[in-house]
């Protein structure tokens, strides 16, 4: 549908010696003239990857490119945006191409931004040196967007745009894009049908260029395939999820036609008529168990409703309302839902290993290494960190807790239990509402004031990433020391006194390196601050922990490895984000 050689000059067929495919140049399809087409850089020698085939695309797309300059002040203040003119009601597949070639850019970090798909987030940190391993190393990322229809509409503009990274998170406040192609893709194998309508999704970072708002979904391909296999894997299984992998009953449409309704019956099927030994776990709401899809025997987590539970229900409501409007691979997919004879059930993607507190504390589960520990965390942040990014409507979250993060077979953590979050529009600075939340993790703030923001949720993160230090429970009435009961208040007192490295969990004892250990712990203190404005944005805390993990990889010399979890040898101050500095060791 579009393939287009971004900066660069139009190529024909004959000048795509492999594939015989034309590409268009950029100029008509950019909303701003202000960037830059870098030159082409003939002398470079390209290496190509077992992931990107020669073939992916035409020498002379990875050797131009466009970007916004180096100028850091005029680029934060602008985005580079292309706009393609779509069917409405179709799904579409996108491929962008990069390739670094200037000699300026080698490094990881040194040009990091983000990528917007019809204006929702597809990449928060886009680095072509972390994708591609090098300069001079071509490399693609695929996406499938979903534009749903709007009114009457036959066409609607697929925008891509792509924003630098804030100037303390990357070298260079630029982007860079080299090539992209758009392919229209079936719904059920038809390039004409009908399609389901989509909900407005999230304009995530909106700028000062504006950008017109969609209703979208974005679902990023984990595994890029070359050429044509692509795009017939992503036909069929753009097929498999419309197909109603549990067929679809009559009745009340759910607050988003993107969330399939399951009948009873299947439910039923799926979980062997409520076995009580499919049971995985129970909560406030119910039970969850693991059941099975019918159509493909793959694994799916079905929680139920405890029909005494007048809370639940409008937990329920609430959770598909929130999961219907969501996309992100760190928070938890909603499949379906069934709302039939006084049940009310959510079917969700199966989290192979459980809570991430199923591997701190209380298991037989193997402990977690720091940077295990580090990434998971990282992953949760960036979960919240999207909730609090739309355009029209922060979600805060309010419940959470080390056993609503959730692990996948790739050990990738998912936020999931949305039953307690509340939707608050941008122009207010708060929300006043009953106090919700579970004891340990709930911000004093909020109980005290009632009334709640993001920074309630950073509170509660704060408290999890005490759990993920220390794996103990948040609150311990066990203990003879009333200081200890308290986690937070515990490591508190445990930071402020240079003794963070005696409470962190045994298992990691001498594993950690001092540095990573005080910046993980200057994240968490800083999350805990008495005073919501006093504490970090979710953005500040992603950057705190991949620092954090940074500096666990980075080299140690002898005393740092001899002294790696000793702060009683070593002085630092660490410098909060409100100006204050705080000495931390003896």
């Amino acid at each position: 549908m579009y393939r287009i050689n971004v900066g660069g000059r139009e190529i024909s067929p004959g000048d795509d010696t492999e594939m015989f495919r034309s590409w268009l140049t950029d100029d008509a399809y950019l909303t701003i003239a202000k960037p830059s087409a870098l030159p082409v850089n003939g002398s470079i020698n390209l290496t190509f990857s077992s992931d990107t085939a020669s073939y992916s695309a035409p020498r002379e797309v990875y050797v131009t490119a466009r970007t916004m300059g180096m100028s850091k002040t005029q680029n934060e203040n602008y985005q580079l945006t292309w706009e393609f003119p779509v069917d409405s009601g179709f799904n579409y597949f996108v491929r962008l191409h990069f390739c670094e070639f200037q000699i300026e850019i080698t490094k990881e970090g040194d040009r990091v931004f983000e990528i917007l798909l019809a204006n929702l987030i597809a990449e928060t940190r886009a680095d072509v040196i972390t994708w591609s391993s090098g300069n001079g190393i071509p490399v693609y990322r695929d996406y499938v967007v979903s534009i749903g229809k709007k009114g009457n509409q036959k066409q609607q503009n697929l925008s891509i745009t792509l924003h630098p990274s804030p100037s303390w998170r990357t070298l260079y406040s630029d982007t860079i894009l080299n090539g992209l192609e758009i392919f229209k893709l079936s719904n059920g194998f038809s390039l004409s049908g009908p399609s389901f309508d989509l909900t407005s999704g999230p304009n995530i970072h909106p700028r000062k260029s504006p950008v017109t708002k969609k209703r979208t979904i974005i679902v990023g391909v984990v595994a890029p395939i070359s050429g044509f296999i692509t795009v017939s894997l992503l036909l069929f299984l753009i097929y498999r999820i419309h197909s109603n992998k549990f067929a679809n009953s009559r009745g009340p449409t759910p607050p988003s036609d993107i969330c399939p309704r399951l009948s009873l019956r299947e439910i039923k099927t799926a979980t062997n008529n409520f076995d009580k030994s499919f049971i995985i776990g129970r909560g406030g709401f119910g039970n969850v168990y693991k059941g099975f899809n019918n159509a493909s025997s793959t694994p799916v987590a079905i929680k139920r409703l405890n029909p005494s539970s007048q809370q639940g229900v409008l937990e329920f409501r609430t959770e598909i309302e929130m999961l219907s409007k969501l996309r992100h691979q760190n928070l938890v997919s909603l499949i379906g839902y069934c709302e039939d004879k006084m049940e009310m059930i959510l079917v969700y993607d199966y989290m192979v290993h459980g809570t991430l507190r199923d591997h701190l504390y209380n298991t037989n589960n193997p402990p977690l290494q720091w940077e295990q520990r580090l990434k998971m965390c990282i992953g949760a942040a960036q979960g919240l960190h999207y909730l609090y990014t739309g355009p029209n409507h922060t979600i805060i979250h309010r419940d959470v807790k080390t056993t609503n993060i959730l692990i996948n077979e790739k050990w990738i953590t998912k936020v999931s239990d949305f039953g307690l979050s509340k939707m608050n529009d941008l122009s207010n600075t708060h929300i006043s509402t009953a106090v919700k939340g579970s004891i340990g993790y709930l911000d004093p703030e909020y109980y005290r004031l009632q009334k709640i923001t993001e920074k309630s949720d950073v509170y509660s993160f704060g408290v999890v990433l005490c759990e993920v230090l220390c794996a103990r429970a948040p609150i311990d009435r066990t203990t003879e020391d009333h200081m200890q009961i308290s986690l937070a208040e515990w490591v508190q007192h445990c930071y402020i006194n240079g003794i963070l490295d005696q409470v962190i969990d045994t298992h990691l004892q001498g594993k950690i390196k001092l540095a990573s250990l005080l910046k993980f712990g200057e994240v968490a203190i800083n999350c805990l601050a008495s005073e919501g404005i006093k504490r970090p944005t979710m953005s500040e805390v992603v950057y705190g922990l991949e620092l954090a993990l940074k500096l666990q990889g980075s080299e140690m010399n002898g005393n740092d490895e001899n002294h790696a979890n000793d702060s009683s040898t070593i002085d630092y101050h660490v410098l909060f984000s409100s100006g204050e500095s705080m000495k931390v060791g003896r």
